[in-house]
């Protein structure tokens, strides 16, 4: 996820962010490129590269490769959705009481915010975040 400081805020319970998990960067780069016209962008966060694709102005999604750290057999490359938050340890919280699971404990991403990511009692996994962003 690209640095957040020059965006509003999105609404807490709100979709704010799409994020693709890959196996190949350089061949998703393209296709997304040809596909929709996407613009990529790569910088580092916390030591990971990170695409961040544009549609004409607006930032559509990000992108980063799967590392060693994933284990083996790695999973699939997939698609990530994220859920804006006031407070990921009251949400983190509370899953569990609600028949859900966590995936992923709270975790900071550098000059992001910090995320956790869930399931809820179905297995359908998504990301809570709350933007470091005023």
């Amino acid at each position: 996820m690209a640095e957040q400081s020059s965006h509003p805020r999105p609404a807490s319970g709100t979709f704010c962010w799409n994020e693709l998990t890959t196996t190949d960067s350089q061949s998703c780069t393209n296709f997304y490129m040809q596909l929709f016209g996407w613009m990529p962008s790569t910088s580092d966060i916390g030591g990971v590269p990170y695409t961040t694709f544009k549609s004409g102005e607006r930032e559509v999604g990000g992108m980063f490769q799967m590392t060693d750290e994933w284990g083996d057999p790695r999973p699939p490359a997939h698609w990530m959705t994220y859920v804006a938050v006031d407070d990921v340890e009251e949400v983190v919280r509370r899953v569990a009481e609600l028949g859900g699971k966590v995936c992923v404990p709270p975790t900071d991403i550098p000059n992001v915010g910090r995320f956790s990511v869930i399931t809820d009692p179905s297995g359908a996994t998504l990301s809570v975040i709350k933007l470091s962003r005023s």
